[in-house]
C-alpha cells in the first residue's frame, strides 16, 4: 500500500466506518475492497467512506466504491455513504455521475451519531500482502468497469482504458 495514505476502519453500531488518510488510489483500493468485501460476507449493510482527510480519489479507486454499491445491491441490498466530500471529491464523484450510485452526504447529516464515535474507534486497516501483478490488473479493470456500469457517459470515457487492460491481462496472463 502507498506509505503517505492510510485506511482506518471500524464496526461503529450498524455501521462500517472506513476512512481514508491521504489519496484514495489504486495502491490502497484492494485494501478497501478486501476489507469491504469481508464485511458483506459477515452482514454488514451499512457502510460509510469519509473522505475528511483525502484529497483526491484516482478511478481505480472510485471504481471500487461503485463496486461495493454493486456487491451490496447483488447480496440483499445496504447502504453506502460518502461523508466529509471536499470539492474536488464532489466533482469527482458527480462528473462521473456517481452521486446516483453513492450516498454523497454534502451537509453533514448522514450518521450523525457515528461521526462523533467515529474518531476514537477506527484502527489501522489489515494491509493485504503483496499481490501480483495479474491480480493488481484484474482488481483495476474491474474498477474501471464498474465505473463504466456506472453511467452511459462513463462508458465511452473508460472504454480505451478498459481494452487497454484487457490487453494487458491477457499479455500477463499468457506469460505465466
Amino acid at each position: 500500500m502507498n506509505q503517505s495514505s492510510n485506511i482506518l476502519v471500524g464496526e461503529i453500531g450498524s455501521v462500517f466506518w472506513l476512512r481514508v488518510e491521504g489519496k484514495g488510489c489504486f495502491q490502497n483500493s484492494i485494501d478497501v475492497k478486501r476489507v469491504v468485501q469481508q464485511q458483506i460476507k459477515g452482514g454488514m449493510r451499512n457502510f460509510v467512506f469519509d473522505l475528511d482527510r483525502c484529497p483526491t480519489m484516482d478511478s481505480t479507486f472510485l471504481g471500487t466504491l461503485t463496486g461495493v454499491a454493486r456487491d451490496l445491491r447483488q447480496n440483499g441490498g445496504g447502504r453506502v455513504t460518502v461523508v466529509n466530500v471536499n470539492a474536488r471529491n464532489e466533482q469527482l464523484l458527480s462528473s462521473l455521475g456517481l452521486n446516483h450510485v453513492l450516498e454523497v452526504d454534502v451537509d453533514g447529516s448522514a450518521w450523525e451519531d457515528e461521526r462523533k464515535v467515529a474518531a476514537s474507534e477506527l484502527a489501522q486497516c489489515d494491509k493485504t500482502p503483496e499481490v501480483c501483478k495479474t491480480e493488481q490488473a484484474e482488481h483495476v479493470l474491474e474498477a474501471h468497469k464498474a465505473l463504466s456500469k456506472a453511467s452511459a457517459a462513463n462508458a465511452s470515457r473508460f472504454r480505451d482504458v478498459i481494452d487497454y487492460l484487457e490487453k494487458d491481462l491477457g499479455e500477463k496472463k499468457a506469460d505465466q
